[in-house]
């Protein structure tokens, strides 16, 4: 099971012809401005492993989605997808993850065999924007990842989910009472928001549920992570469940 933290729908899958023929012009050669608007809406996505087999299997699972353009590692821009592969998330990885999300602008995905305890926080302050297991990675699952990390959304694996808001927990209980540390930063409505969010809750199921706007749901989120400097609603989650509003 996995827990997604959604901003919208997932992007719509479009028909594509063979690969290699994704010209300006259709299939017949009657559809250029349709193919050209197509590929405009195609994600960027690169592969960051040290691990050649590794990379060629992501590489195989992504290869041939309709929204996926699959880009090289060193052709990272801002709204690019990385999808960063190991079998922990160690310093080299973390490392690699802080750059290409805080200096490239990546949108990140983490693929990896094992989290520790003492990693799992700085996974997600890194701007992880979703987390696969490497016995899951099937081309389904990271193609769901890919676009959820495109849109700015959080998908977790629910046990992770349930290991993080536990952690969060026993941090958040070291420091009650400490002199000097109110909780501040969120108002209730953002607080109302996020815990629905943390249940794993869309944009459309929480607005029924609040009796919002989808809209307004989606300018609460986006207001209260570019005033905290979150960046994506699984590190908006993270920051609600340390500061113990959740």
């Amino acid at each position: 099971m996995r827990t997604t933290f959604r901003n919208s729908d997932a992007l719509p899958a479009e028909s594509q012809g063979p690969q290699g023929s994704q010209s300006s012009q259709g299939p017949k050669g009657s559809q250029g401005g349709l193919g050209s608007q197509e590929s405009q809406r195609r994600i960027p996505v690169a592969v960051h492993t040290s691990d050649p087999l590794s990379r060629a299997g992501v590489l195989s699972q992504l290869r041939g989605h309709p929204v996926i353009e699959l880009v090289h590692d060193a052709s990272v821009r801002p709204g690019t997808v990385a999808v960063l592969v190991g079998e922990t998330p160690d310093e080299t990885l973390l490392a690699a993850l802080r750059r290409l999300v805080r200096s490239e602008g990546a949108r990140a995905v983490l693929v990896v065999g094992l989290i520790r305890e003492t990693e799992l926080l700085d996974v997600i302050e890194c701007g992880v924007g979703a987390i696969v297991w490497r016995h899951e990675a099937t081309a389904h699952r990271l193609s769901q990842a890919v676009l959820a990390a495109s849109r700015g959304d959080g998908d977790l694996p629910a046990d992770l989910l349930g290991r993080l808001i536990n952690q969060v927990g026993t941090l958040q209980r070291s420091v009650a009472g400490r002199p000097g540390a109110p909780l501040s930063g969120l108002v209730p409505r953002e607080i109302d928001v996020l815990r629905l969010v943390a249940e794993g809750m869309d944009t459309g199921e929480i607005a029924s549920k609040l009796s919002y706007s989808e809209r307004t749901v989606k300018n609460v989120m986006h207001g209260l992570t570019t005033r905290l400097h979150l960046r994506n609603r699984a590190h908006a989650v993270a920051y609600a469940l340390r500061e113990g509003y959740i």
